[in-house]
């Protein structure tokens, strides 16, 4: 197998993306796998592909929990694995989606929408007192969000985890079983 210990991002967090047959439990099966085994998972999202026969899992995992190596090994054991690519934040593109309800007062939800409009957000909701807000981008450009966000009472915040693909026209270390 290829050697995977090259972290690009110079961070604990590596995203891997597995393609798996589109079957009852498959989930589980993965989560159990890391729990089992003590991997920290930072972020996970799942849905169908284009093809219903498969899904994507797009995996945020912290490679200091557990070598990559032996993550991906141990995820080439799920009989309903396909394939893996271990994406580095160069070359992929990430996105998140943030959606938060924050209360507001009539001295403060003039801030909030110039907040939202400077990040190019969204302002889903409106009632007397709060404002539902929707942005989606890098993960780190929600992290600065939600960082300013704090100046004022979150009343809820949902992060959706992490999805990635490839950029186009770039190389990606996709993996199979062996």
């Amino acid at each position: 197998m290829e050697d995977l210990t090259t972290n690009h991002a110079h961070t604990s967090e590596q995203t891997i993306v597995v393609l798996v047959e589109n079957k009852a439990g498959v989930l589980a099966r993965v989560s159990d796998l890391f729990a089992r085994r003590g991997y920290n998972i930072v972020s996970l999202a799942v849905a169908p592909t284009h093809d219903p026969v498969f899904s994507r899992l797009t995996i945020v995992v912290d490679v200091a929990s557990a070598p990559l190596e032996q993550i991906v090994q141990q995820l080439f054991k799920l009989i309903n694995v396909v394939e893996i690519a271990v994406l580095a934040p160069d070359q992929s593109v990430e996105r998140e989606l943030l959606l938060a309800t924050v209360s507001v007062s009539r001295s403060s939800r003039n801030e909030i929408v110039e907040l939202v409009d400077i990040f190019e957000g969204k302002i889903l909701a409106v009632a007397p007192d709060s404002l539902t807000v929707s942005l989606d981008g890098r993960p780190t450009k929600l992290d600065d969000f939600e960082a300013l966000l704090e100046d004022y009472k979150i009343l809820e915040l949902q992060r959706s985890g992490r999805i990635a693909l490839p950029k186009n026209g770039r190389e990606v270390r996709r993996l199979r079983a062996v």
